[in-house]
């Protein structure tokens, strides 16, 4: 029914095939057969396979079962998913918080709730597409500003005065490009301008921050972000996603938004994980620390074999390469040195800027953190990768 699109896809280099594999260890998995080093996870502090978050979902399991039946607000709401709420509340520095299924489902689910007919929303041109999606169905009127331009967005801004509410909504680290949104900034314009400002903050959490609480604590403008997302599935380690803010946006969200109304509840077992996850990292900050020190180490070895680092700030460090059919060609030949990263094109990046987007894991050694440096050393010498000045 749809080979004529699928082969256009396969033309253009844009077809996307699943890779299974069976994980060895926390940065280790097998790719048909073969042990390969992972460059791609979002598994920021190395919590994902810790045996603590499978013992709290084991016990968790054993009382509750799995299944919850049921939404929250019918029979799906448990004792952990009230302690999880609590907890994220009291780590963001939130009056409440509310969990969701997934950062995809939050972010859908909040924005058409805060946002609607009479509005207008101001986003960044590279917000994630759960944001942008998010902003399709609020029926409000959507400005998109350049990445990261607070004179391109404060324009946007005077030209909206008109409109019921504003709503300005960004990612705080840019999944595809590692860099910061200029949330001071960002924050000084909806005081401004009388704007709700909602950060997604999916790859900051138990990352940025002195005490790895996200982009808010990170900058230190505790107080000025209205709507904080973020997710258990990354730095975490566990499954999810919430909502943080005070106690009136939540309540209201438990009841308008749409995504988590009519949605079976995250299972309680789930919710073990994520304690447990949250527990852990209280408790060995050294994790943060890591993630960094490794962060550091690889980032400055690729910039001293003139390897391009972009505009990275953060643990995601992308090497863009161009075209998708040449990403797709690098990321093979990685592979074959026994790294995975695999190729990222379009419409995950903007067309002529595939890459391969790399990410570093506080579970990653140093021996393999010079492995994979090893690794792109040899496919910039082989010629796969394009010079840093053209980069």
């Amino acid at each position: 029914m749809f080979e004529y699109e699928l082969e256009q896809l396969e033309r253009n280099s844009l077809l996307r095939r699943m890779t299974a594999m069976e994980p060895v260890s926390g940065t280790h998995a097998r790719i048909q057969g073969r042990d390969v080093i992972l460059f791609c996870s979002n598994d920021y502090l190395g919590l994902s396979s810790h045996p603590a978050l499978r013992e709290a979902a084991a016990r968790a399991m054993e009382r509750y079962g799995f299944g919850p039946g049921a939404s929250r607000l019918i029979s799906g709401t448990s004792p952990l998913h009230i302690e999880l709420e609590e907890r994220i509340a009291a780590f963001k520095g939130t009056e409440a918080a509310l969990v969701f299924n997934s950062g995809y489902a939050a972010n859908t689910g909040a924005i058409p709730a805060i946002a609607s007919d009479g509005d207008a929303i101001f986003s960044d041109s590279l917000n994630h597409a759960s944001i942008i999606d998010g902003c399709r169905l609020s029926r409000a009127r959507v400005h998109v500003y350049r990445h990261r331009d607070l004179d391109y967005l404060e324009g946007l801004l005077k030209e909206a005065m008109h409109a019921r509410r504003r709503l300005i909504v960004t990612d705080s680290v840019f999944s595809m490009d590692g860099d910061i949104a200029p949330l001071p900034g960002l924050a000084a314009l909806a005081e401004k301008y009388d704007a709700i400002l909602m950060v997604d903050d999916a790859h900051a959490t138990g990352v940025l921050g002195r005490n790895g609480r996200g982009s808010v604590e990170h900058f230190g403008i505790e107080g000025k972000v209205h709507v904080q997302m973020g997710t258990l599935g990354k730095a975490f380690g566990s499954f999810g996603a919430y909502i943080a803010g005070d106690k009136g946006l939540i309540r209201y969200l438990l009841n308008s938004s749409r995504s988590f109304v009519f949605s079976t509840a995250l299972p309680p077992a789930v919710c073990a994980a994520s304690i447990a996850a949250m527990e852990i990292f209280s408790t060995e900050p050294e994790r943060l620390t890591r993630l960094w020190r490794m962060r550091e180490r690889f980032a400055s070895g690729l910039s001293s074999i003139g390897i391009d680092v972009s505009n990275s700030e953060t643990p995601i460090i992308p090497i863009i390469i161009g075209e998708g059919a040449a990403a797709l060609e690098a990321a093979g030949e990685l592979l074959s040195y026994g790294v995975y990263a695999p190729a990222i094109r379009p419409p995950s990046v903007p067309a002529g800027k595939a890459r391969i987007r790399t990410s570093v894991s506080a579970g990653h050694t140093e021996a393999e953190i010079d492995t994979a440096l090893e690794a792109f050393f040899r496919l910039k010498k082989k010629g796969y990768l394009p010079d840093a000045a053209r980069s």
